[in-house]
């Protein structure tokens, strides 16, 4: 359900600031995102491009995600769970719950898809898992 009707652009950028500042606290993630962005002031407003263009189809984002998390060493599911689990957090205290339940569809389908191509990018011959619901 991508519309402008969904949300604001500011309620975006409040769920993105929010869901990456507990990111960079966390003790697991923290350090990986800290350890490759270079610039967070221009990565959350690309973020908050890709959040737009996703919760209410303005098509401001552009960029290829899958490549850079396939660069990325080390990642594995659990890391992808944590991801989750720290969004659904964020988007559960949105004020905009209709946008929040939105967003946690579409985040569990952006971590399931880079989950698989990660996987796929280092054994193309075994079937990648999937995420567990958490």
């Amino acid at each position: 359900m991508r519309s402008p009707d969904l949300c604001t652009e500011e309620a975006i950028t409040d769920l993105v600031h929010q869901f990456y500042a507990a990111v960079r606290r966390d003790e697991r993630l923290g350090p990986i995102f800290n350890g490759h962005v270079r610039d967070w002031d221009e990565h959350l407003a690309k973020l908050v491009d890709f959040w737009s263009s996703i919760l209410r189809g303005t098509r401001r984002f552009t960029g290829t995600p899958m490549p850079k998390h396939i660069a990325l060493p080390d990642l594995s599911a659990e890391l992808f769970q944590r991801w989750l689990a720290l969004f659904r957090e964020t988007a559960a205290a949105q004020p905009n719950q209709a946008m929040a339940g939105h967003a946690v569809e579409m985040a569990q389908r952006i971590a399931q898809s880079l989950w698989y191509g990660y996987q796929l990018s280092r054994a193309p011959e075994t079937p990648p898992a999937g995420l567990q619901d958490g």
